[in-house]
């Protein structure tokens, strides 16, 4: 691309050595971090995550990224494509009663750690065009502010488990957790959040209409499983 720069201006205009440098610079970061390798496995099928069992049951699938996630660049790099390659594959859905796939992403603040504005942009732009593809996606982390707020704005619902309080910092957190959940009368959401015990969340889901619901307290039910069934 430096060398000849001519044979891409007609589709990218004029592209200065700058650039260039640049995108150097961030391919070199992932290519470190072995990506070479990752993006060289074979390619995954999204159709495969959908799947269902003989009685028609979901498979839940798990990307196994106890290494992966330690190189942040990559990890935010191959969860976006796949978020991206849901988009561009799938049909356009509508409101469906149930969605055909739900992404849990664990550890969300590591997709927006040091994260440039054009990553964050189109991470919104994902979340907020994939919804019509009959797709969820939900951020788990630790605390709501790891979350930017233009991606915040685009989720609906929350779940929102114990978090205490106890430097400055903290409390604005807490502040900041309740202030993202439409008020109850019923309680003061915002110490009902200190006060949560194991097993138990503030939960607020979208309703019929696509409003947000008045946050209520409850119990969490524990998963009910048995490995290799």
């Amino acid at each position: 691309m430096a060398i000849t720069p001519n044979l891409f201006q007609n589709q990218y205009g004029n592209i200065s050595s700058a650039s260039v440098g640049a995108i150097q610079r961030g391919l070199l970061t992932l290519e470190q971090q072995g990506a070479g390798h990752f993006f060289g496995e074979p390619m995954l099928d999204i159709h495969d995550w959908m799947r269902t069992d003989a009685s028609g049951n979901g498979i839940i699938n798990i990307l196994s990224a106890e290494k992966l996630y330690q190189m942040p660049k990559l990890y935010a790099a191959s969860l976006l494509w796949m978020l991206s390659e849901l988009y561009e594959q799938l049909p356009e859905a509508g409101d469906l009663e149930k969605p055909k796939l739900v992404f849990f992403f664990d550890e969300a603040h590591l997709l927006f750690n040091d994260a440039p504005q054009i990553l964050l942009d189109k991470i919104e732009q994902v979340i907020r065009l994939i919804r019509s593809k009959g797709v969820g996606v939900w951020f788990v982390s630790q605390n709501p502010s790891d979350i930017p707020d233009n991606v915040l704005g685009q989720l609906g619902n929350r779940v929102q488990h114990a978090l205490r309080a106890f430097t400055p910092k903290d409390q604005k957190a807490v502040k900041t957790a309740a202030q993202t959940m439409r008020a109850n009368p019923a309680f003061d959401t915002e110490k009902a959040i200190q006060e949560l015990g194991t097993g138990e969340a503030l939960i607020s889901f979208l309703d019929a209409k696509g409003s947000p619901s008045m946050v209520e307290r409850a119990m969490v039910i524990a998963p009910v499983h048995a490995w290799g069934q």
